[in-house]
C-alpha cells in the first residue's frame, strides 16, 4: 500500500484549521475501507447538518467535502476531492440510528486507479450509509460508487466500502 504519511497528516492538519475557522459549524468525518479492486481507502470530510422540519420532521441534509485517499498496490495511487450531499432520515429523532443517500461530485488527481480507466477526472459519487450514536459522535457504514456517468469511455467506475466516525468540534 502507499499513504504518503506526510499527505494524511496535512489533509487532517487543514481540516482541523478549517473547523475551528467556522466556529465549530463543522464536524469532522474520518473512514477507512476497501474499494472494489481490494485497494484501501481513506476518507476525511468536514460536513454540517441543515436541518428540514419544515420538510419532516426527522429529514435533514448533510453536505460535505473533503479527501478522498486511494492506495494502491501498483504504483498509481489516487486521491480526489469530493463534495458529498446526502438527505439523512433519523428514525427516532435526534441521536438515534439514520440512513442516508446522496449523489455528489469527486475530482480525481489520476483518471486510472488500479485496473480501472476512470477516463475523466470528474466521477459521480453515488452513496448510501447508515449510521447509529456512539459515545460523543456518529458510526457510519457506507457503500459509495464512482463512475463518470458515461460522459466519455471507457466507464469503468469502482465501489467503496468505509466504517467512519463523526466527532463534533
Amino acid at each position: 500500500m502507499v499513504f504518503s504519511a506526510k499527505g494524511i497528516l496535512a489533509t487532517l492538519c487543514t481540516c482541523l484549521a478549517m473547523a475551528g475557522s467556522q466556529a465549530g459549524l463543522a464536524d469532522l468525518y474520518v473512514a477507512g475501507g476497501a474499494t472494489s479492486e481490494s485497494a484501501a481507502a481513506v476518507r476525511i470530510e468536514l460536513d454540517t447538518m441543515l436541518g428540514l422540519e419544515h420538510l419532516h420532521p426527522q429529514l435533514d441534509l448533510r453536505l460535505a467535502t473533503g479527501l478522498l485517499l486511494l492506495s494502491s498496490r501498483e504504483k498509481d495511487a489516487n486521491a480526489a476531492w469530493l463534495l458529498t450531499p446526502a438527505l439523512r432520515y433519523t428514525f427516532l429523532r435526534q441521536r438515534s440510528p439514520f440512513i442516508e443517500a446522496g449523489i455528489g461530485g469527486a475530482l480525481f488527481v489520476n483518471t486510472r486507479h488500479e485496473s480501472r480507466e476512470l477516463s475523466t477526472a470528474f466521477q459521480f459519487q453515488d452513496r448510501i450509509a447508515a449510521g447509529l450514536p456512539l459515545g460523543k459522535g456518529e458510526l457510519t457504514l457506507s457503500l459509495t460508487h464512482y463512475s463518470n456517468g458515461g460522459i466519455k469511455r471507457p466507464n469503468n467506475g469502482f465501489e467503496l466500502l468505509t466504517l467512519g466516525y463523526r466527532w463534533a468540534l
